[in-house]
Formats: C-alpha cells, structure tokens, sequence
C-alpha cells in the first residue's frame, strides 16, 4: 500500500469557508478526573486514502468507546469547521493536523481552529524547530507519528528528543492484526531512549492510534489518559506528562500502581522509595491467556501468564536501585500486543 499525502492544490481547491464554521467545544461540561479513552490520529475524505465522512467518524467513535478524538487530515484545516454539531456530552472532538514533511510525519494536536502547519520541508531545511514552537504557542502537542512507516516519507528522520510524544503504535498497516514489525521497530527505539531520557530529566511519553482512513479501524489502537477533566487541554497534558496507556480495543483493561512503604504511584508518576522495596502490581482484564511482562532499564525482568479468561493481577518487588523505572506489556498468545503502559519512575 502507498501513501500520498494531499498537495496544495488539492487542499486550496476544497478549503470551506472557515468564517461560516462551527468549531467543536474545548471542553466537556460535567465531566472530572478519570481515565479517558481517545484516538488522537483520524483522517475523513478529505484526507488522500481517507473514506469516511466526518458524521461516520464521529459515530464509529461512540460506537467502539471512545471519550474523545483528534482529527487529523494531511496537511489542512478543511473540516476543523464540521464538527460542532458532531461534538456532545459523550464526545470530545480536538483540532489537529498530521504534517506530512518529506522526512517523516508528524501530529499537530490542539491546535488553533483554521491553523494550518506548513508540511512543505525535510530534515536538511533545518526549519522544523520554528514549527514545533508554533503547535506549542498554540498550546499544542507534538507526535513524532509512525516512525518506520513502511513508504516513502513515512519513516521519520527527526530526533525524538524535539518532539513531546512518540507514537509507538499505529494501527493502520498491519492487514490482520493491529500489530506488526514497524511498531515493534517503534516501541523497540523508543524503549532504548527511555532510560537515557529519564536521566537527563526529560523523557518523551508514548502513545497509540488508529491512523483511520477505511471503516473499522478507529479506535484500534488507542491511547488511555488520566486527566482532571474532558476538555482539551486537560487530555493534552495527562498525554504530554505520560499518565497514559495504549489499548488495543475498549474491551481491555489495566492498572498498574507501584508502592513503596506508605506511598504509591500511578503511570506517568514518579516514587520517592526511600530506599525502601517497591511493590509493582498490574491487574488486567480483557487479554484470554495473555502474557504480562515487567520492562525496566535492565530490559524485560518479568513474565507471567494470564489465565484463560483473560483477568488478573501480576506482582513484582524492584527498588530504585535495581529500576529506575517500571513499565508493562501485555500480549497476545503469539506475541502481538494487547496493551502497553508508560513508565512509573522510581527515585
């Protein structure tokens, strides 16, 4: 399958009138601090390969779970003005871009309705600190998208250390399984910068979506939040501070705390251990004779089995001393993955 993203004449000949626009709400009334289910990379017809209708997103959305979603047509802003009315009490709806560079893709999310990101330069150009900084004035996130995309331009060129989040998991080019050899190429490069990064005091979070274009791909994978709120801004800071988790589907389910005396932790948190053993305890649900296994900076340290049905909790005692930080996996019998955590730090 190739990729081509829309040209400037594609996206000049179709551009709506974005004056005459209803702009989905930043926010969710009513809703407080929980786990929040998203797919934060969507494409409609607009976008090139793209097939379904902003009304068919919107539904197929609330039909596999989902709290909020980003669209994300290549390079324009045409449908940002559409989604108003698709938007509700069920449904957060974030503005956003996939920039499609000669060298690597990337995600503009909670961007400014009408703004577009210019997508027309490659690693040499040396231009795309100033874009980067654009998406954030904005109060924006930045995704390095589907690193070793299997096309021309798909593989990203661009250090990780310039962007916040890295999409370890992109569903769409798998033909069975949303799982293949090019997020395992993902997850693995991002795993080896984790440690480094959480030494240096900057690490960049991981994240899963879906890169819908065709019907039933959305929501698969998708990213987990803990935020205080649904409103954009909210969701893009659980995501930014990697108090997140990536699902396969909304039918599985995982917790993951780590504690060390009277205090505990959750992902994207850090434990002050005190030198004390810590206690790493994940419970999932939803993965039928699964296996959970426990990553830290020594690599994988830990494997159990899930039983048949597919629940249960998983208990392993670190230190800081050992770990500097935990993560999980949980896959599939055969390997593929199932679901994945950002790390819980231990200092």
């Amino acid at each position: 399958m190739t990729h081509s993203p829309d040209t400037p004449s594609q996206t000049q000949a179709a551009a709506p009138r974005l004056s005459q626009s209803q702009f989905p709400p930043r926010r969710v009334a009513g809703r407080g601090r929980a786990w929040y289910r998203g797919d934060c990379h969507l494409h409609s017809v607009r976008s090139n390969g793209g097939e379904l209708t902003p009304e068919q997103l919107a539904a197929a959305a609330r039909e596999v779970g989902l709290d909020f979603m980003a669209i994300t047509e290549h390079n324009t802003c045409d449908t940002h003005g559409v989604w108003g009315p698709l938007a509700g009490d069920d449904l957060l709806v974030m503005l956003g871009q996939e920039v499609t560079t000669r060298t690597g893709h990337w995600l503009a999310l909670g961007i400014e309705p009408g703004q577009v990101v210019d997508w027309r330069y490659g690693i040499r150009d040396d231009v795309i600190d100033r874009h980067l900084h654009q998406v954030h004035q904005a109060g924006g996130l930045c995704v390095a998208a589907h690193p070793h995309a299997p096309y021309p331009s798909g593989v990203f060129m661009y250090p990780f250390h310039q962007f916040d989040v890295v999409e370890v998991w992109n569903g769409r080019w798998s033909s069975d399984l949303p799982w293949n050899a090019d997020n395992e190429a993902a997850l693995a490069e991002w795993g080896r910068s984790l440690a480094a990064g959480i030494h240096g005091g900057r690490w960049r979070p991981a994240m899963g979506n879906s890169d819908t274009h065709l019907a039933g791909q959305i929501g698969i994978p998708h990213t987990v939040v803990l935020a205080e709120s649904l409103d954009s801004d909210a969701i893009l800071a659980g995501i930014r501070a990697g108090r997140s988790w990536i699902a396969e589907s909304a039918a599985i389910e995982l917790s993951l705390d780590v504690s060390a005396g009277d205090r505990s932790a959750g992902i994207g948190e850090r434990l002050k251990t005190r030198s004390e053993s810590a206690v790493v305890r994940t419970e999932v649900r939803g993965v039928p004779s699964g296996t959970v296994s426990v990553h830290t900076d020594r690599g994988t340290v830990h494997r159990e089995s899930l039983p048949s049905d597919g629940s249960g909790a998983v208990e392993w005692r670190t230190s800081a001393a050992d770990s500097a930080f935990v993560r999980i996996e949980v896959r599939h019998p055969g390997g593929h993955m199932a679901a994945l955590t950002n790390p819980v730090i231990l200092i």
